[in-house]
């Protein structure tokens, strides 16, 4: 078989899950770090599925990939939204660390991304 980057056992893999696991984590305790982050659901919602990122880093890569981009869109769109309309909620600069919250969670998806086109690669090198 050939060895493909990314593939199981490669630094480049090895890579992709410690970066994986830094912005989700960053992402998360950035969430966490604000009392009244559980008031909007998609802010929630991000936060639960960085955990489920943090909980299996090693299973399902193409879901948790379309899971993280999905929450860090409604996040991202729910947090301009409040900008928008000047919402008190954005004080203390709070709509600020949403932001970087969401684009951790970008991060994360990109890499989730990469992960699953690497496996897929590996799978495809297997039969060829």
């Amino acid at each position: 078989m050939e060895r493909v980057p990314g593939s199981f056992g490669t630094s480049v893999s090895f890579a992709l899950r410690i970066f994986q696991l830094g912005f989700s984590s960053t992402s998360l305790i950035s969430m966490c770090l604000d009392y009244d982050f559980n008031e909007v659901t998609t802010f929630c919602y991000l936060a639960v599925v960085m955990l489920i990122v943090l909980s299996i880093v090693l299973a399902g890569d193409v879901v948790l990939s379309f899971l993280s981009l999905s929450g860090a869109c409604g996040a991202a769109s729910a947090t301009e939204m409040l900008l928008s309309i000047d919402e008190p909620m954005c004080g203390d600069k709070r709509c600020i660390k949403y932001q970087v919250s969401a684009l951790l969670a970008f991060l994360c998806w990109a890499l989730f991304l990469d992960s699953a086109i690497f496996n897929l690669w590996s799978l495809y090198s297997l039969f060829h």
